[in-house]
């Protein structure tokens, strides 16, 4: 296997400090992971009852449109490859699957998260894998078909005390969040909370690159980064420069959350995807990607259709 080259967003954050590039590659053989364009994916065959499914528009097209919202990369979600063009990433490869056990071809559309969710209302995408966390909000206007569990985490720079275990913890600190993301929404529900309680709200940035949001990070001008578990453990432990302060459902407290298939609502694909994915979970290829990608911890033993999701306010 080929050792693992990291995009410049995972160098440690001393390296950025003054670098102002596009992601370049460099070396990181401690991971072993495999980032070149030749992936060497986890394979499933094809499963004729979850290939029913499938509305015939999709089924005789042969290909699954998929909306992969990671724009200029988030390992080890979905990120691109040495090639600089090719996706790849746990998400890729749980789409890959997906597309194998309905029979078609995977065709991966890189975009932004914003636009990832017009895509998906526009009919542009089939489907959208870029670790989408169902919401209650978001059932409003789509399907989910679950796959993973969602842990979010705060990281911070090594060696401090500050440590994240409630709401209240955020109280004054300058965090760095996606936006639209569901962090987002559990940030804006912990300043109303602590601004009632008379406590400072915390300050949100936004960053349109993790090279923007690291370099921030290193440079003193946000506390923390508020994001995906997978991709926070993946850069903690290549980065050396950082750690995990904090972790939680991204469900809130009183839920566990989940990473699902998204489609648009009702457009008669979500019991496919279903399908598909307990198909896989079945005969063993979804765990193999998640191990792959070491996020084993985060495994479900079977897809759910729109189950519980973030409330509308926590």
């Amino acid at each position: 296997m080929k050792r693992v080259f990291l995009p410049v967003f995972l160098l440690p954050l001393a390296l950025l400090a003054g670098c102002g590039a596009e992601p370049a590659a460099t070396a990181a053989s401690d991971t072993g992971v495999n980032t070149s364009a030749q992936q060497n994916r986890v394979t499933t065959t094809k499963n004729d009852a979850a290939a029913a499914l499938l509305p015939a528009r999709v089924r005789d097209r042969g290909t699954l449109v998929v909306g992969a919202g990671f724009g200029s990369g988030s390992v080890p979600l979905g990120f691109y490859a040495d090639d600089n063009k090719t996706p790849i990433g746990l998400e890729v490869d749980i789409a890959y699957l997906v597309a194998g056990a309905l029979g078609l071809k995977p065709q991966i559309e890189v975009t932004s998260w914003e636009n990832l969710f017009v895509g998906l209302d526009s009919a542009k995408y089939d489907v959208g894998f870029s670790n989408i966390t169902v919401t209650e909000k978001r059932k409003q206007k789509y399907d989910f078909a679950t796959y993973r569990k969602d842990d979010i985490a705060f990281e911070a720079r090594k060696g401090g005390s500050w440590r994240v275990t409630s709401g209240k913890d955020i109280a004054g600190k300058t965090i760095a969040v996606g936006s639209g993301t569901n962090q987002e929404k559990i940030l804006v529900d912990w300043n109303e909370a602590n601004v009632k309680a008379g406590l400072p709200a915390a300050t949100i940035k936004y960053f349109q690159k993790n090279t923007d949001t690291y370099l921030a990070l290193s440079s003193g001008r946000i506390d923390a980064y508020f994001g995906p578990n997978p991709s926070i453990a993946y850069h903690v432990k290549t980065s050396g420069e950082t750690e995990t302060i904090g972790k939680f459902s991204g469900a809130g407290p009183k839920l566990q959350g989940l990473i699902a298939a998204t489609t648009k609502k009702d457009d008669g694909l979500v019991k496919a995807y279903q399908a598909a994915l307990n198909a896989v979970i079945a005969d063993g290829s979804y765990a193999k990607v998640l191990a792959r990608w070491n996020v084993s911890s985060e495994a479900v033993a079977k897809s759910e259709i729109n189950p519980p999701g973030l409330p509308l306010t926590s």
